[in-house]
């Protein structure tokens, strides 16, 4: 809960436009409240700061939120957020990103997201993109070494 409240009160600006201008939400009642809703994590960079809170909802819906101190460690927080995702057993990871949140568009890139398709949200109705990741599986019924087609 600390760490949501932390999060919360210094969001990037561009996440509390998404939050607040793309989903009409105010942070520091709706982020908390996520925080409980499925499974959450948040990071920290090496000074000690929480850098961003990050969860998986019912059905794969992913979602971060990040603090200004992403920016002091980027690589770290990137590694940090490859390993949390890649760790999750979903076959399908997805939800919905504020076109206009350039670091989370590439962050999203980097982490293996595909973007699908554009439309129009919340009570501002400002445009997101929609974004997915799907876990590869390895058939089990074919010899190894061998794919599915050929």
């Amino acid at each position: 809960m600390e760490a949501a409240v932390e999060v919360a009160s210094n969001l990037r600006p561009d996440d509390y436009r998404e939050v607040f201008e793309g989903h009409g939400h105010y942070p520091l009642f709706h982020i908390p409240l996520s925080a409980f809703n499925g499974d959450t994590v948040w990071f920290e960079v090496p000074n000690g700061k929480t850098a961003g809170l990050a969860g998986v909802q019912e059905e794969g819906k992913v979602w971060m939120l990040c603090t200004e101190a992403i920016h002091e460690y980027p690589l770290t927080f990137a590694r940090e957020a490859k390993r949390f995702i890649e760790s999750r057993k979903e076959k399908l990871l997805w939800n919905i990103v504020d076109k206009r949140n350039t670091a989370h568009l590439k962050l999203l890139k980097f982490l293996g997201f595909k973007f699908l398709r554009e439309l129009k949200h919340g009570p501002n109705q400002l445009t997101f993109i929609e974004f997915c990741r799907v876990r590869s599986s390895k058939c089990d019924i074919c010899p190894p070494g061998r794919g599915l087609s050929r």
